[in-house]
């Protein structure tokens, strides 16, 4: 196996620089649940569902979460990301501060709304807090920031492969969606990996077409989620943050 100076050999022995090494390790890091923005905390609905027995068991979670992937507001959510991860390579302040009020607008209840300004806000501080460096972009956002504006601001400033950097954020999304049903459900943790092995298809397609989504196609399926979110917000007991 060959390995050139500076360089981590892969699997099939091709040697990957250092860059490429680092940028795998910040993907993993602002990818990982242990990342302090309190994701883990909020069930986007799903305890309504589970609570009304529409979600019962791990088929019925693969399907809504596939269905969510396929037509939901995740679609949407991603492509503005997207979105602002382009406008933090071009340092572009006002495309930063459209996508931001638009994606606010376009939260449908006033928990989606508060979970996604919570999440940025903490991811902003805590990307500044680790490279002091990117305060300037940051300072460019208005406040309060959304999660997925954060999101792809942290990623271009870490220098993370855009495609990876759509696919990261997606499988996010689908993990923390399945932690809520294993501890709702609940679901042995075996079954959890089993939706998400079976999920990998649908999250690489709609990655794959997230970068070729034009403006006029930012539009989803989402009235299920917004009536379960509206139902969280005055669910007597809840175990998720509302």
């Amino acid at each position: 196996m060959k390995v050139e100076s500076g360089g981590f050999p892969n699997a099939e022995g091709v040697s990957l620089n250092i860059k490429d090494h680092q940028s795998l390790l910040r993907l993993l890091q602002l990818a990982s649940p242990l990342l302090p923005v309190g994701g883990y905390s909020y069930s986007e609905g799903l305890e309504s569902l589970i609570s009304q027995g529409i979600i019962r068991d791990r088929v019925t979670l693969q399907s809504w979460i596939q269905s969510e992937l396929q037509a939901g507001a995740i679609r949407i959510e991603t492509a503005v990301m997207d979105r602002a991860y382009l406008a933090g390579m071009q340092l572009d302040g006002t495309q930063l501060q459209y996508w931001n009020q638009w994606l606010s607008a376009a939260r449908e209840t006033e928990e989606l709304r508060q979970q996604s300004w919570q999440m940025g806000g903490s991811l902003m501080k805590l990307l500044v807090e680790l490279t002091p460096d990117s305060q300037d972009l940051m300072m460019t956002i208005d406040r309060p920031c959304n999660y997925a504006i954060a999101f792809g601001v942290a990623a271009q400033f870490w220098q993370i492969d855009r495609q990876t950097t759509i696919a990261a954020y997606l499988h996010g999304w689908v993990t923390n969606s399945i932690g809520a049903g294993i501890k709702l459900i609940p679901l042995g943790q075996t079954a959890g990996q089993q939706i998400l092995w079976q999920l990998q298809g649908e999250i690489d397609l709609l990655a794959q077409a997230i970068p070729s989504l034009a403006d006029e196609d930012l539009y989803a399926c989402s009235w299920g989620l917004s009536l379960a979110s509206m139902q969280h917000e005055t669910l007597y007991s809840r175990l998720f943050r509302s």
